[in-house]
């Protein structure tokens, strides 16, 4: 095997690695020993010629994905060790051998000293997403670690990575089974007792929103007996957990008719009253500008408005429209549950963010919750990028 190319920093640019920060920016790099192509294993040197890590190089603002900060072979053991590793974060929050639930996310890339990996497991199956190309490349390498590390229980590994890698690679990339029987999509997941169906191939993401998990959970405490509207609604877990605890009415809103024909079939598996929801596909802003009658919950859980800094302000003020709407559209002493998933929007950004909104609105409103991604979904305390997911509920006056 051929040696590693060595990729030199600056003097000082050691230090972010010593804070176990799991990224080398291009600008940190001096100069390279060899030729890396994107995807290549590297190794990081100090200025003075030090290994002090090792990781997949790409070519980009991120050049380096850190998975060891030593100088260690990057083979079959290194991802079975994490892979357990990950497995046992997710014994310790009950998530495994749950009679209630049957899916959780494994490996949630940074968290879990795995960047640009995730993967989330639906009963027997795993959907893995690489969001890197060193891990795309080591896709086979991967899928043995990840069988090993799962046996008995495992059956089959679908890559749904085509659409999170860079497009101009992504272009030779088809997503599909790497390991295992491939059964047909969709299946039913269990989460606290609630049947989803979970399609890996037409969904968004890996099929299924797990970061809600707890906030849903949440949701549920307040549901009972009141008026409830679901931005956003997806497939509907909010809207199930709602309607499983007694909601008087729920009405789910998203712009998929896909989406929300799984929505119905999860009130069939759920043995739900179909009289106590609606369903209305169409655009979440104009919906709410149309509705006559104020709702006693309003979630608000839209996509990521922003990718990039560069578009930050627009995400910002996407945000602000429409959470001022729908603070309008809450009734006196409801709550609004109100979320962001874009990363360039930080919690102090978002929390300023939805007072403007309620200034905006007119709407006086206390925080009741601060909410956050799920346990199985965790931050790095050196890479607090990781933590995607904000939310706040509001009591709104």
């Amino acid at each position: 095997m051929e040696p590693l190319p060595v990729l030199r920093l600056h003097p000082g640019r050691e230090k972010a690695l010593e804070r176990h920060h799991p990224w080398v920016f291009s600008g940190a790099i001096a100069h390279m020993e060899g030729s890396p192509t994107d995807g290549d294993l590297v190794r990081i040197a100090d200025a003075e010629g030090r290994i002090r890590a090792v990781g997949h190089y790409q070519d980009s603002s991120i050049a380096v994905r850190i998975l060891a900060y030593e100088d260690r072979s990057i083979e079959l053991s290194f991802f079975i060790e994490r892979f357990q590793q990950a497995l046992e974060k997710r014994r310790l929050l009950g998530l495994l051998d749950n009679p209630e639930t049957n899916c959780f996310r494994w490996v949630h890339g940074e968290g879990d000293y795995l960047p640009g990996l995730i993967v989330d497991v639906y009963g027997a199956v795993a959907v893995v997403q690489c969001h890197s190309i060193g891990m795309y490349r080591q896709l086979d390498l991967l899928a043995e670690a990840m069988a090993l590390s799962l046996p008995g229980r495992l059956k089959s590994i679908y890559s749904k990575s085509a659409a999170s890698l860079p497009s101009n690679f992504a272009k030779g990339v088809e997503d599909g089974f790497v390991h295992g029987k491939a059964p047909k999509a969709p299946l039913i997941a269990l989460e606290n007792g609630h049947r989803f169906v979970v399609d890996w191939e037409q969904g968004q993401k890996t099929g299924f929103f797990l970061d809600q998990r707890e906030n849903r959970v949440l949701l549920a405490r307040y549901a009972a007996g009141k008026r409830i509207l679901n931005l956003f609604s997806y497939s509907g877990g909010f809207s199930i957990y709602a309607l499983k605890s007694g909601a008087a009415e729920v009405t789910s809103v998203d712009a998929s008719q896909k989406a929300l024909e799984w929505l119905e079939t999860n009130i069939e598996l759920n043995h739900l009253p179909p009289e106590h929801h609606h369903s209305h596909c169409g655009d979440a802003l104009k919906f709410l500008r149309k509705a006559s009658e104020p709702y006693d919950i309003v979630v608000v859980d839209p996509p990521a408005f922003s990718k990039s800094l560069k578009k930050q302000h627009n995400a910002v003020q996407g945000y602000k429209r429409l959470n001022a709407v729908a603070l309008q559209k809450v009734a006196p002493g409801g709550l609004l549950f109100t979320f962001s998933c874009s990363q360039v929007v930080d919690k102090v950004l978002f929390d300023n963010t939805i007072r403007a909104a309620a200034l905006e609105a007119g709407r006086r409103a206390v925080v009741l919750h601060h909410l956050a991604q799920a346990p199985d979904h965790p931050v790095s305390l050196f890479h607090p990028e990781s933590g995607y997911l904000k939310g706040l509920v509001l009591l709104v006056e």
